[in-house]
């Protein structure tokens, strides 16, 4: 009997052991599977998102090319109602790949005011016309122009200092040049961060107000044909009957129902439909900036490309805090590039230019006829295309 019980018990061990060794196998077998599945799911859009971005490229220089056409017979963009709101069926562009859609989106950049010029009672007002109370739109004025122009001066007693972002864990100096990125609104004192982002970090309705009617680029004049007339309201520059009269001639509404959507090609024709003195209102007429947003679907795959481009003579990017002068490039009669600058400093000495190796040379000018001031590629999820409706 001892000798049948100590059999059972090895066999018993043997067993257990066994058990936990499948167990272990299982496990190791099924994290080997899922980590494969990932790396796989990782490579497939890689490759999905090389072989889109050929054809999202593609698609916005076709896009390009047919917006310069119509610049060059234009004078200028002036809006989509000029015929190029579907630039790839207009150059009746096909698909690299057969079973690739691809859409494009363009957005007026310069119908937005830009920011790096404002005047402090504009901002005020604004801020007002979203109900911001007078007090604290004075606050928040302050605040914001004293983090981007260093000779401005406040007018409210709690306007935040320079000891104010000394006193942050990191501590820091205010750059004193317009916004780059509206994350700063984050970071600026003064009631800004508390106003623009609530408690949880989430954008509040001021911050969507503010980066809806404000735009990060230099440009002369915002485009009125671009119909955001919040600013010429929020001046009593315009009145709601005006506005009205503007947005239906540019939609082709109301009134301008049977000529369709239009635009105007001169303040003088903004009078004939508005009234009043167009000329005062610092508005222009043409686009400096153009936001194109590229998607390209190939069945469950996608990719999206984002860029803001400027026309010749149109809008430019804030510099970096750092550059305090304007570099201008020109070529001399013998063909070398020389460099002028106000600030000397920043220019190597006599004696390292001698001894610095041979300059490369410089390309060829290509003429390009736009500027890219921005450009992303998948920056945000892409939504899915809507379901068709039903006939």
């Amino acid at each position: 009997m001892k000798r049948v019980s100590s059999s059972s018990a090895r066999r018993g061990s043997v067993l257990l052991i066994v058990l936990v060794t499948m167990v272990f196998a299982t496990f190791a077998l099924t994290m080997f599977i899922e980590k494969a599945n990932s790396d796989l799911l990782v490579d497939i859009r890689a490759a999905d998102a090389a072989r889109l971005r050929t054809e999202a490229y593609s698609a916005l220089e076709t896009t390009l090319g047919v917006l310069e056409d119509f610049r060059i017979v234009g004078n200028g963009l002036h809006s989509p109602a000029e015929g190029w709101s579907d630039p790839l069926g207009f150059a009746g562009y096909e698909p690299l790949d057969a079973d690739n859609t691809v859409e494009v989106a363009l957005e007026d950049e310069s119908a937005k005011l830009p920011l790096a010029t404002v005047k402090a009672v504009v901002l005020t007002d604004l801020l007002k016309y979203w109900q911001v109370p007078q007090n604290q739109a004075d606050q928040l004025t302050d605040a914001l122009m004293l983090w981007m122009n260093k000779n401005y001066v406040a007018t409210s007693a709690s306007s935040p200092s320079p000891s104010d972002y000394e006193g942050t864990p990191q501590p820091f100096d205010p750059p004193l040049r317009p916004l780059r990125s509206f994350d700063e609104l984050a970071t600026i004192e003064g009631g800004v961060r508390q106003a623009f982002f609530d408690d949880a970090g989430q954008p509040t309705d001021l911050y969507r107000h503010f980066t809806e009617t404000f735009s990060l680029y230099r440009f002369k004049a915002p485009n009125i044909n671009g119909n955001k007339l919040e600013p010429l309201l929020a001046q009593e520059i315009y009145d709601d009957q005006q506005q009205q009269r503007v947005t239906e001639y540019l939609t082709g509404a109301g009134t301008y129902a049977s000529q369709g959507p239009g635009y105007f090609k001169s303040t003088k024709e903004l009078g004939a439909v508005a009234g009043g003195q167009p000329a005062k209102l610092g508005y222009g007429t043409t686009i400096a900036a153009l936001r194109i947003t590229v998607t390209v679907r190939h069945g469950q795959a996608s990719f999206q490309l984002v860029a803001v481009v400027a026309p010749q003579g149109g809008a430019t990017v804030v510099p970096p805090s750092n550059v305090t002068s304007t570099n201008t490039t020109a070529t001399d009669s013998t063909g070398a590039s020389t460099t002028s600058t106000a600030d000397q400093s920043a220019q190597p000495s006599q004696t390292q230019a001698s001894t610095a190796p041979t300059a490369v040379p410089t390309p060829a000018e290509l003429n390009y006829p736009f500027t890219f001031l921005e450009i992303h590629e998948n920056d945000k999820p892409v939504l899915p295309p809507p379901a068709p409706t039903a006939p």
